[in-house]
């Protein structure tokens, strides 16, 4: 033990043991380090004495040279492992199946059990099916228990078999937000012998918006599911030493403007310069202006500005949070102790670090903003929004010049004639509308980016009591809905009395879940879809969460916008993206009047004096006072008590086929000879494109195999719901509306051409013929491939269909990790060489060489059917030793399964 040592914490009477700085900072000078970077080096130190550190690892940190950095990779051990139910059904499906194959290799089943804490949050399953009613809750979550049960089931087996898990129920809240509210540590202790040991809470999570836990001062970040049940297994999280950016905050925000118009001013600022794979720290005078709740909504976006993680340092603000979010205070006292101790304490005295590269961004420049239509890094300044979306929604209709006769778009606040012989004519509860371009049909307040924070969602009540007061109501056409973080919000909001207005408003209550954000919406009213089909609407979606990507939100919604909570609610008063708010006109109030935003928007005093009286730490201790209790349908679940999971006849939970083939070694690795190009795709390509999400379609090959399984349409639920069923994703892998494959021009969805029989068919039929064919398939695409949500199954979906190598100009981190931890190939194409410069078509066979342990490129021949061929060389996207030994392995989960059996 070259560098470890230990230093003694006392509170209250309670001594602590802590890995100390002192030999280290003997030979290198670690405040220069950035506080993201120390906890990476306490990591290093407390594991020294494991073979996956080494002394050079501990030198190469502590060195922090940010002038010559080398790429050196290190290993991380995170503290505990959080899951979401989407991506947390498959983990321990995954596990169950592992509990198989060790059983069935000879081995002890009950040795496979998380070596880590891990807490697994459902919250992604409720789905907005009724809303803007006065039972909207009752009803979803009645139905969300109804679809999932067989899901929940599994669920609560796994928490009783399994060591170290345990499962918050449905109807609790956000994991983000319960991570943040609840979950957290921030200083983790652990017993080891007579000692207590404390040291940073770190993790990650199966959510890419794990990284909202930044916020408070604790380092985590997404990462695929596969790598999740490796941590949760005791596998070090492997990485190459990340580079950090800092930006600096100066000054604090206008009134008038969000913590949501903060963030989407940083996510556009960090996208524009680059900061994929990189750590992004938070520093400057600015910070003490933000409260956690607003550090939280900024380091929730990491994923959608591209970093890893968006970290703050621990200080006063942190403490404070803790004391408002009811944790004992003996916690609060060992974290300001431990902090300071170990030189992660942040306060005015504090040194600037050393950063590779840093930013800057002054709060008082911030102005009032959305994000749209189809990235989140698209920031349009508010008074720019109507203006923004109209020119778009030309360059999208290839500046076709509108009929007069057939375009209904009033002046804000006028109602428009209504013209039933159009083919956008609606009748809907009452009301006779024509659906108009840029109406918006969907306004969410919804999400972990806002709901965990008081200022905007106190600042929508307060607005929306305002536009009821003035007798403002939604437009007929918007469906409204509200799924907070947690059950403190609505309470919070009860007591201020602003939940009725905002019901008055159709905002009410439909769930604690992420609903709209993560595709579920739930259907659109049958009349407003059949309208929209029918006339070719090009509609719009408005909600205040993180993500917008094309056919994520809903499949009859083209255009989706990012906004605050407050901005919601206005813009569900406006009802089109062609009304410039800020300008025009909301509606008509009572006496007839136009009514502005200006005249509603609620101000800071106002906000804040709410928050002061009714966000209290006595809700927080009330709310999560029982949160691992779950309803009496929950607790009425029945369960096995088997060690080994009794597979049943299910369409939502089946033994995925990853290990019934594999041996106790691992077999050669060989060439990919003559594989065929099963999807050729441009840039940008996100895992909402390659991993199934949102609603199944009854004609797509998901749906008619669930309704060859007797599945009624009604009963799809969505593919999410269904992760926990491989028949069921890898038959919706590649099939998003939005997806263009190249392979089969002129068509959008799940379509290609099998080679060389030229026949047009899906993707996954292609596949599936493929491989009855002994043919292997690669994947060929353009820059930026995988960015988006940690989905194990963008991974293990293509991996089931035989796809073998990946061939791109870049990745997105979380997606080439994940290639690997199911033993597909990450290659990229040289710099300057894409498919297109060199003539890829693919129709051509492929043919890659056999790659081995620091290989770093490797040569790929693309042959014609007419013979003609060509060799380039490619880059082996394996960036270190750990991930190679998954690789040929077969996948991650291939390893840890013979590790078990060697021990």
């Amino acid at each position: 033990m070259k560098y470890q040592s230990f230093s003694n914490i006392d509170v209250d009477g309670n001594s602590f043991k802590a890995i100390s700085f002192d030999k280290v900072n003997e030979n290198f000078a670690l405040d220069r380090l950035p506080y993201c970077i120390k906890i990476l080096l306490e990591n290093l130190l407390r594991h020294e004495t494991e073979e996956f550190v080494t002394s050079d690892d501990i030198e190469q940190v502590a060195t922090w040279n940010t002038e010559n950095h080398v790429e050196h990779e290190v290993s991380f051990v995170p503290a505990r492992v959080i899951l979401q139910d989407f991506t947390g059904v498959p983990a321990i499906v995954d596990l169950a199946a592992m509990r198989d194959a060790v059983n069935k290799l000879g081995g002890d089943a009950q040795t496979i059990n998380p070596l880590n804490p891990v807490e697994l949050v459902i919250d992604h399953s409720v789905m907005v099916d009724f809303f803007a009613e006065e039972n909207a809750l009752e009803k979803n979550t009645d139905v969300e228990i109804e679809r999932n049960k067989e899901r929940y089931q599994f669920l609560k087996w796994g928490q009783s078999s399994f060591d170290n898990f345990k499962v918050v129920p449905p109807g609790r809240g956000i994991v983000h937000q319960v991570n943040l509210e609840y979950l957290a540590r921030v200083a983790f202790t652990k017993q080891e012998d007579d000692d207590t040991l404390v040291y940073p809470d770190t993790l990650v999570g199966t959510d890419s918006h794990t990284t909202m836990i930044n916020g408070l001062g604790v380092l985590g970040w997404g990462v695929g599911g596969i790598e999740a049940e490796a941590a949760m297994l005791g596998q070090p999280v492997t990485m190459l030493l990340p580079k950090v950016v800092g930006f600096r905050l100066d000054g604090e925000l206008p009134t008038g403007v969000t913590a949501t118009d903060m963030v989407l001013t940083i996510t556009q600022q960090l996208r524009a310069h680059g900061v994929v794979g990189k750590f992004v720290e938070f520093y400057g005078p600015g910070l003490k202006h933000l409260t956690t709740a607003d550090r939280a909504t900024i380091a929730n976006m990491a994923p959608e500005y591209g970093a890893t993680c968006g970290i703050f340092p621990i200080d006063e603000v942190a403490l404070d949070y803790l004391r408002l979010t009811g944790r004992d205070e003996s916690q609060i006292k060992l974290v300001e102790a431990y902090a300071k101790e170990s030189s992660l304490w942040h306060d005015d005295f504090t040194k600037d670090a050393e950063y590779h590269e840093t930013l800057e961004l002054d709060l008082n420049d911030v102005v009032p903003s959305i994000a749209g239509p189809k990235r989140p890094q698209d920031r349009i300044a508010l008074d720019n929004a109507a203006k923004a979306f109209n020119e778009w929604h030309r360059s999208q209709i290839d500046v076709k010049v509108l009929d007069e006769e057939t375009e209904f778009v009033a002046e804000g606040g006028a109602v428009p004639e209504v013209n039933e012989e159009h083919d956008s004519y609606v009748e809907f509860r009452g009301n006779k509308f024509n659906l108009e371009d840029g109406a918006i049909v969907i306004a969410a307040i919804t999400s972990c980016t806002n709901t965990s924070n008081p200022s905007v969602l106190i600042g929508a009540g307060l607005l929306a009591k305002k536009a009821a007061e003035k007798g403002l109501t939604r437009k007929p056409w918007v469906k409204t809905s509200l799924a907070p973080g947690s059950q403190v919000v609505t309470q919070y909001l009860e007591d201020a009395n602003l939940m009725d207005p905002l019901e008055a408003l159709g905002f009410n209550l439909v769930g604690y879940g992420c609903t709209t954000c993560i595709g579920n919406s739930g259907p659109l009213p049958d009349a407003i879809s059949d309208a929209i089909k029918k006339a070719k609407l090009t509609v719009t979606s408005v909600l205040s969460g993180n993500r917008n990507f094309e056919g994520r939100i809903h499949s009859d919604v083209a255009a989706n916008y990012l906004a605050s909570p407050p901005l919601v609610v206005a813009y569900a008063l406006a009802g089109n993206m062609n009304i410039d708010i800020t300008k025009e006109p909301l509606g008509l109030g009572n006496n007839g009047e136009p009514v502005y935003l200006k005249d509603i928007w609620p101000s800071e005093d106002e906000i804040q004096s709410h928050i002061a009286e009714h966000v209290t730490s006595d809700i927080f201790k009330a709310k999560y006072a029982d949160v691992f209790k779950g309803s009496g349908v929950w607790n009425d679940l029945t369960v096995s008590s088997t060690s080994v999971y009794d597979w049943p006849n299910s369409t939502y939970i089946k033994h995925p086929p990853f290990f019934q083939t594999m041996g106790e070694e691992p077999e050669a690795l060989s060439a990919i000879e003559n594989a065929r190009c099963l999807v050729k795709v441009g840039d940008s390509i996100t895992t909402d494109h390659i991993s199934p999400a949102g609603a199944i379609a009854p004609d797509s090959p998901a749906g008619e195999y669930l309704q060859a399984e007797g599945v009624n349409t009604k009963d799809f639920n969505s593919y999410g719901s269904r992760r926990g069923n491989h028949e069921v994703m890898m038959r919706g892998t590649f099939a998003n509306v939005r997806l263009k494959n190249q392979l089969a021009p002129g068509t959008t969805g799940s379509a290609t051409t099998h080679y060389p029989s030229g026949d047009a068919m899906s993707i996954y039929h292609a596949a599936m013929r493929y491989q009855d064919e002994g043919v292997a398939a690669v994947v060929v695409g353009g820059k930026e491939y995988g960015t988006g949500s940690s989905r194990d199954w963008a991974a293990k979906g293509p991996s089931l269909m035989g796809v073998k190598a990946v061939m791109v100009e870049s990745y997105e981190r979380i997606h080439r990790s994940n290639l690997i931890g199911m033993g597909i190939l990450p290659l990229q194409f040289k710099p300057g060489d894409s498919a297109s410069s060199l003539g890829i078509k693919g129709n051509e066979t492929f043919s890659i060489g056999a790659v081995s342990r620091d290989q770093k490129d490797v040569d790929v021949t693309v042959t014609s059917d007419a013979g003609e061929s060509q060799t380039f060389s490619m880059d082996i996207r394996i960036d270190t030793s750990n991930e190679f030994t998954y690789f040929e392995n077969g996948g991650i989960l291939h390893y840890v399964i013979r590790q078990y059996l060697k021990k």
